[in-house]
């Protein structure tokens, strides 16, 4: 649920970037907020407390990283366990097919020419 109570994402609702909900634009739209990505790798390492993640997540507001929390967790992707928030089973298969681009963009980045820049 969003900070307003309302899901975070509904298959064939629109999402920023695609009016028919297409559901990688589903899954876009939830990484591209603002530290889901953070959280999702800093959780990849092994559970983490609210504190350590925000220690790790070193710009993020408490409050951007509860509603982000709150956002993983009502899909499934992440849960809250006794050692702290964790990636559920659902949450591990995403990431290891995030890590893989990862990889791929250690690699591209160094490519980038300073003059490639956006127009």
């Amino acid at each position: 649920m969003t900070s307003d109570g309302k899901p975070v994402a509904r298959l064939g609702e629109p999402v920023r970037g695609s009016r028919s909900g297409q559901p990688i634009m589903v899954l876009f739209d939830l990484l591209s907020r603002r530290w889901a990505m953070g959280i999702l790798w800093n959780l990849a390492e092994g559970p983490r407390t609210f504190r350590h993640l925000q220690a790790r997540c070193g710009s993020a507001s408490p409050s951007v990283l509860n509603t982000r929390l709150k956002e993983l967790r009502s899909v499934g992707l992440i849960e809250n366990t006794g050692e702290g928030y964790a990636l559920t089973a659902t949450g591990r298969e995403l990431f290891s097919h995030l890590e893989p681009l990862g990889d791929w963009a250690m690699h591209w980045v160094p490519t980038l020419h300073p003059d490639a820049g956006g127009e």
